[in-house]
């Protein structure tokens, strides 16, 4: 089957150790992102960004779950979702480089191509490029005012990359 695909990148000037606290933290996802409740399921004794730790957002009526596949500390998280918006095959990843002082972040997700599938691609073509938007800011509000330094992201680039 094929694939619908989403993808927003942005450069913070804050460090990627910076970005990944936002990052992995489900609980802080409601204070940075578009969610209005934010969290996590399942017993707590598991580290908050490893493989397996089953995560939780609420946007609008709907809640979302996911499940993390990978992480790699302050370089990227992947993750399934596991119910809440109508896709099949949903797989995300987050990564973090370092450009320059600050991070390049991207944001993309992959899922099957279904009726549902279609309807969820275009509200996410313009959530992703908010999400990482939001992301930036909150990171780049962490960062100490540099002198000659302006703008929140660096270049001020933020959304989908050439499309």
């Amino acid at each position: 089957m094929t694939q619908l695909h989403v993808e927003a990148e942005g450069v913070a000037q804050a460090a990627p150790e910076v970005v990944w606290e936002l990052v992995a933290n489900a609980d802080s996802y409601q204070e940075w992102g578009p969610w209005s409740a934010s969290g996590y399921q399942g017993p707590a004794s598991q580290a908050a960004d490893g493989a397996g730790v089953i995560r939780w957002m609420r946007y609008g009526r709907t809640t979302t779950v996911e499940r993390v596949l990978e992480s790699e500390p302050h370089r990227r998280l992947a993750y399934a979702v596991v119910k809440g918006i109508p896709v099949r095959n949903y797989r995300a990843e987050v990564t973090l480089r370092p450009q320059g002082e600050g991070t390049h972040i991207r944001w993309s997700a992959t899922w099957d191509r279904t009726i549902p599938g279609r309807i969820v691609h275009r509200r996410l073509r313009s959530i992703y490029p908010d999400v990482v938007h939001r992301l930036i800011a909150a990171a780049d509000r962490k960062v100490p005012v540099r002198p000659g330094v302006t703008g929140a992201a660096g270049d001020g680039s933020c959304g989908p990359p050439g499309r």
